[in-house]
């Protein structure tokens, strides 16, 4: 009975010497991966990370916003663009004259409002050559524009905006 003993000591010293052998074997080799991830990063290039689009967000006007614009507003092929300087270019062609009288209105005040900066821009006046707007009688098919001072950098690019011309009203449209 006695020998029992010894030997149930020797069988739990056999495994808490198994333990710590694997042990310091999982820190030796933790110790060495970091070195060899910093060698497989200095081979590898580095690569532009991907970037995802949204699929809650479309990329333009989709087709059912296209054809209500053509019918209530008379246009479509509604366009916002960043300029190089610290303007932004709003452009419509006239499928409808008659509809799109309101669009080149002078009497009516013309708005660009950012979604997410909340900034309201206007269309900037010049003294010798007046607004920065086309308001002459619209032609079918032809593409109009008016440009909104972007001072300070407000509207982003990419960022949606809506714009706003006395009854019209065309929002999401996303700044290119």
């Amino acid at each position: 009975m006695i020998t029992g003993k010894p030997m149930l000591l020797s069988l739990t010293a056999l495994v808490a010497a198994s333990v710590l052998a694997g042990l310091s074997l999982t820190n030796a080799a933790a110790e060495t991966s970091p070195a060899r991830e910093r060698q497989s990063v200095k081979a590898t290039p580095t690569a532009a990370p991907v970037r995802k689009t949204s699929p809650y967000s479309p990329a333009s006007v989709s087709k059912s916003a296209r054809s209500y614009y053509d019918a209530v507003s008379g246009v479509d092929d509604l366009k916002v663009r960043r300029t190089g300087s610290n303007l932004i270019r709003f452009s419509y062609r006239v499928a409808d004259p008659e509809r799109a009288k309101a669009l080149a209105d002078r009497k009516a005040t013309p708005y660009l409002i950012g979604h997410s900066s909340r900034a309201v821009l206007q269309v900037p006046v010049m003294d010798k050559v007046g607004p920065l707007r086309q308001s002459t009688t619209p032609q079918p098919g032809q593409e109009y524009w008016m440009v909104f001072s972007n001072k300070g950098d407000m509207v982003k690019l990419g960022e949606r905006v809506s714009v706003v011309i006395g009854a019209f009203r065309a929002d999401g449209l996303k700044v290119e």
